[in-house]
């Protein structure tokens, strides 16, 4: 099985009810709700999470449940967790609002809910692991303003609206505009995190504005890897504009490699196995973590899983780590 079929699961099978009591003997049974797994990123995040220690040993039953980029089918997808008894749930939403909705409907059932990777506005959840998008969303930015020494004007495509990597994201984009005031932004839209669709919009902004386009801010990488898709479609040479994304996918490292973009890694294994220990130890109170990820990162400590916030640090791309982290793919 593979990450981008809807569900995949170690073994599925219909537990007693939610909020049971979990025995020491029994699996725990925890769902992974990725917002979508059309992407390299969601991909790679839900494969970390078949891969953590406790699933590999059959302490934890995981099911991975496809969000489809759809709010809605998320709720849905709660809906059955909590009607087979889940122990417990991963939940990357696709809406900040929206997926309060779901988280609600877990918690009044018993069911602790774990955030991963992007946000949702609710009290309710156990914890969250994952990485600060304000920061992300500021140093894309900045290295493309770096490039472009503060001269020249931008364009910005942006995440799903109403996804907290677009809030976020953008709020980290504006801090860093604020320090270039003569650089004006000429387009900004959505492109919902697809390298297609981004692809599309910049050829059209590559019709309307031509030269005049000096840097792209792509909110993530697979949409600055369509901007210079569309670039090249143009007849254009990439190494005349300053492009970024965020999260280190693979097609981006290697860009990153060939001086064509720049780009920041977020660790989505990490933020996966975080999630699924804290989950565990929710269900689990005498729980030990089993990823190796307390050790790699020692600024983000363990604390007994009890901390409301794990924040999984950005890793910069460079010339220098971008052999290794190519070789992490293999």
């Amino acid at each position: 099985m593979t990450p981008k079929m809807m569900m995949t699961a170690s073994v599925f099978a219909l537990a007693l009810g939610a909020g049971a009591v979990q025995a020491q003997d029994e699996p725990i049974k925890i769902g992974m709700a990725a917002y979508g797994l059309n992407a390299e990123f969601m991909q790679l995040w839900s494969a970390a999470g078949e891969k953590h220690p406790a699933v590999q040993s059959g302490m934890v039953e995981l099911t991975i449940f496809d969000g489809r980029y759809d709010a809605l089918v998320q709720q849905d997808q709660f809906e059955t967790m909590i009607t087979q008894g889940f122990d417990a749930i991963v939940f990357a939403p696709m809406d900040v609002e929206a997926g309060a909705t779901a988280v609600q409907l877990a918690v009044d059932a018993g069911i602790p809910v774990v955030g991963s990777n992007a946000r949702v506005n609710s009290d309710q959840l156990t914890s969250y692991v994952g990485s600060n998008d304000v920061e992300a969303g500021y140093l894309e930015a900045k290295a493309v303003l770096d490039k472009m020494n503060c001269e020249g004007d931008v364009v910005i495509i942006e995440g799903p609206i109403g996804q907290s990597g677009e809030i976020q994201r953008g709020e980290g984009n504006e801090k860093a505009l604020a320090e270039c005031p003569d650089v004006k932004i000429l387009e900004r839209q959505t492109a919902n995190w697809s390298r297609a669709e981004a692809q599309s919009l910049m050829e059209n902004w590559l019709t309307s504005h031509g030269n005049d386009i000096k840097g792209v801010i792509g909110q993530n990488d697979e949409m600055a890897l369509g901007a210079i898709e569309a670039i090249r479609a143009a007849g254009m040479d990439v190494s005349d504009f300053a492009i970024a994304g965020v999260d280190g996918v693979t097609d981006a490292l290697n860009a990153v490699k060939e001086g064509n973009m720049d780009s920041i890694l977020q660790d989505g294994e990490a933020q996966a196995l975080g999630a699924i220990d804290v989950a565990i130890k929710a269900v689990r109170p005498d729980y030990e973590p089993m990823s190796e990820i307390w050790q790699q990162y020692p600024d983000m400590p363990w604390n007994d899983g009890a901390d409301s916030e794990y924040n999984v640090p950005w890793t910069p791309v460079t010339s220098e780590n971008v052999d290794d982290l190519l070789a992490s793919r293999q």
